[in-house]
């Protein structure tokens, strides 16, 4: 990927590190696979706040992504495309029947190149098979948790899993986070490491850019009363103590994870070096 350092010709470009889409080939999206996508404003169904600092944006369509890649047989990719909706780009591919689909694209996929995905496929870039089929070392995205669900981990810009063993009917990945954990070996995943890698690096430059993403303002806790938030009041400028949330849980050093998870068992090591006790 490719960033664009932009000239200081107003105060919005100064900072400005963007990306100059070098990987994309098309600007106009496949209008079968699109769907009204609305703003909720932070609100429920109801109309109460519930998620503060959203709101406005430019208006966006969801592109609907084939995270399963259940449809057996060969597909020709037709065009690399941006997706407002998430941090990866996605390509659209069509099959030999005429049927199109958008898949996330990985890094290195080129128009006119062939993905496959079945059971007995070669593991190249873009092809989809079980993780059974793979050999060790092999980075995979789009991995599913459950046979036949879809892929549900290593989705955004840059994200993949390594396969470092298997163990009878589980595999164990390598997350991006450095966590070891265990997936059966019948869930399928995508070869390769998901586009866009360098997502991290752009710098909005600007406020607006993030109110055309709907993102608002943040208020400081520090800055409000005892009555707003845990971390407001005090005389002058206070610290605010212990930095929490607005509801009062701790922002450092919490652990989150609800204990006794079912899932716990999969997880070999966390992220930290822990080894998990059996």
């Amino acid at each position: 990927m490719a960033l664009r350092k932009y000239k200081p010709t107003t105060a919005g470009t100064r900072w400005r590190i963007g990306n100059a889409y070098a990987e994309v080939t098309t600007n106009k999206p496949e209008k079968s696979l699109l769907e009204a996508k609305s703003k909720t404003g932070g609100r429920t169904s109801s109309g109460r706040l519930t998620m503060r600092y959203r709101g406005g944006g430019h208006k966006q369509k969801y592109r609907i992504i084939d995270f399963k890649r259940n449809k057996e047989g060969a597909a020709t990719v037709q065009s690399v495309e941006y997706d407002p909706n998430r941090t990866a780009f996605i390509a659209l591919v069509q099959y030999a029947d005429g049927e199109k689909r958008y898949i996330l694209a990985p890094q290195g996929l080129q128009v006119g190149a062939t993905v496959v995905s079945g059971d007995k496929v070669a593991p190249e870039v873009g092809n989809c098979l079980p993780l059974k089929n793979m050999p060790l070392g092999t980075n995979v995205h789009n991995i599913e948790l459950q046979p036949g669900q879809g892929g549900k981990m290593a989705r955004s810009a840059g994200a993949s899993a390594q396969l470092a063993n298997k163990e009878e009917k589980y595999a164990i990945l390598k997350m991006p986070s450095g966590e070891l954990r265990k997936v059966l070996v019948n869930c399928v995943a995508t070869v390769g490491v998901v586009s866009n890698s360098d997502h991290f690096l752009q710098s909005m430059g600007k406020a607006g850019r993030n109110r055309w993403k709907g993102i608002k303002p943040r208020n400081r806790g520090v800055a409000m009363n005892p009555v707003d938030h845990p971390m407001g009041g005090g005389e002058g400028r206070a610290s605010g103590g212990q930095p929490r949330s607005r509801n009062g849980q701790y922002s450092k050093g919490l652990k989150t994870r609800k204990k006794g998870k079912s899932t716990d068992k999969m997880i070999i090591q966390r992220k930290n070096g822990k080894k998990l006790a059996k």
